[in-house]
């Protein structure tokens, strides 16, 4: 099957390969660096035909007790009911409202992101690769996307002061995601 084949293969349900992707997020820590970190389980799902990706849908659930930023103290104090938690709010869910093409392979993706039971509307920018077969039978598409939130908008709100004046933790958060989307059969 060669790519212009693919390409043509209409509308289709793809499933999300979490062994080929990654959900990250980063936040400014004491206001002097990055902290990274990502999500271990997650899945999601779309709908959309190659050729007309701005006509499709995505949805996106995140398991928030899989956080890992390498330190298990401080995924402790996220999962907790300072941040995250995860007793109450287990998942973190993104659904898209619409698709907009920008040209070049440039989606701007619109929809709702839910964290700890507050909806807010979110654009991923986000880009997709050519439709590649895999050497399993299955066909496959690669997208980034990638958006800021304040993440106190999301009730979020934990911070303590540092005596140097700012504060220990950033409010605005990068989320990025890198994915593989399988065609489901």
């Amino acid at each position: 099957m060669t790519n212009q084949t693919l390409t043509q293969i209409g509308v289709r349900q793809w499933t999300l390969d979490p062994s080929h992707s990654e959900v990250g997020f980063s936040v400014r820590h004491m206001m002097i660096s990055t902290v990274r970190g990502n999500f271990q389980n997650f899945s999601g799902t779309a709908e959309f035909d190659p050729e007309s990706i701005g006509t499709g849908s995505i949805q996106v659930e995140i398991d928030v007790s899989s956080i890992d930023t390498r330190d298990e103290n401080r995924d402790g104090h996220l999962k907790s009911a300072d941040f995250f938690d995860v007793e109450s709010y287990p998942t973190i869910t993104f659904r898209s409202t619409s698709v907009e093409a920008r040209g070049n392979g440039a989606y701007n993706v619109h929809g709702e992101l839910t964290i700890k039971g507050e909806s807010r509307p979110v654009t991923l920018d986000a880009s997709f690769t050519e439709v590649v077969p895999d050497p399993f039978g299955g066909t496959r598409i690669g997208v980034s996307a990638s958006t800021q939130i304040d993440r106190k908008e999301f009730g979020l709100e934990w911070n303590q002061a540092l005596e140097t004046g700012g504060v220990l933790v950033g409010e605005n958060v990068g989320i990025t995601i890198d994915a593989q989307l399988v065609v489901s059969e």
